[in-house]
Order: C-alpha cells, then structure tokens, then sequence
C-alpha cells in the first residue's frame, strides 16, 4: 500500500479513535484511493443519515465536506489537520436513499504555510454531481506537528520524517 493511502487511512483512524462527531456519523465511511492532495472516499448511505423525506440530510455533506477536507490536507502529509475557517456546501441535486453509496472526491487547491483551500465533488453511483463544496482551514500550528511526513511526489514513499510505524 502506498505511503500516502496508508498515512491518510491513519489519519481518519485518529478521528474515529476519538469517537467524536465523525464516529456518530459517518464511521463506515471508506478510502478508496489518496495521493498527495486527493482523496476519494465513498459511503453506503445508512437510515440515520437521512432527512425527514427519506434523502440523504444536507448536514451529513455538511460534515462530509468538513471531514474530506481535512483528509485532503493529511493527504500531504499533515497528521494534524489544522481548524476550520470557513466550510460551504451546494446541493445540486438529492445524493441519494439508505443503501445507496455516496462518493467524494477532495482536492487540496492550495497549500500554504498558514491556510489550506480545499473543494470537495459529491457523486451519485451513476457518477452525476449531487453537491461539491469549499473548505477553508488554518494550519498554521498545525504544520509542524512532529506526526507530520513529506512524501515522494507520487505519494509511494515518506521521504522526510515518520517512523517504521508511518
């Protein structure tokens, strides 16, 4: 497994450990594939997900578009992620019924020394746009977390920091 997939799957391991809002939620949700700066997950849709007319709820792509984006970010190498400073997300159609899967895709757009610019696309399994969104996060403390790690521009190998554990 490539170091990238491997550290971002350690990551959101960290955030489920934790037990917090994104263990509520969305604790079955799955990586597929990360590389440096994409990420792309997907998430059988389940019952507690859903609003009151039986599609998925605007708050989960809310969350999801919060979470993805700090995966984006961890797919550089980031181990802590950083804080929020602004999150939006657009419905542009409903994202689906319990049992269906939901994808996201996250992309870092920009990493800086200080803010990290994230959008997130939504998809339906018949690959048609559901919702997309923006994440804004503050890394300035955050980028020099020990935990952090630089990978080869492929994302196969960590080439700075780590440990045989990475």
């Amino acid at each position: 497994m490539a170091a990238c997939m491997k550290f971002t799957q350690r990551v959101w391991k960290s955030f489920i450990d934790t037990k917090g809002h994104d263990a509520q939620c969305f604790p079955h949700l799955r990586i597929l594939r990360a590389r440096p700066g994409v990420v792309e997950t997907s998430l059988e849709i389940q019952s507690h997900n859903l609003n009151r007319v039986g599609t998925v709820h605007g708050g989960l792509l809310l969350s999801l578009t919060d979470t993805l984006g700090s995966l984006a970010v961890a797919s550089r190498g980031h181990y802590m992620t950083g804080v929020s400073t602004d999150v939006c997300t657009s419905f542009v159609r409903p994202a689906g019924k319990a049992g269906d899967t939901l994808f996201g895709k996250a992309t870092l757009t920009s990493l800086g020394r200080q803010v990290a610019y994230t959008r997130i696309d939504f998809t339906n399994t018949n690959g048609e746009l559901v919702a997309y969104g923006t994440h804004t996060k503050y890394i300035g403390k955050s980028a020099t977390d020990p935990k952090n790690v630089k990978f080869s521009d492929d994302g196969e190998t960590i080439v700075e920091g780590g440990s045989a554990n990475d």
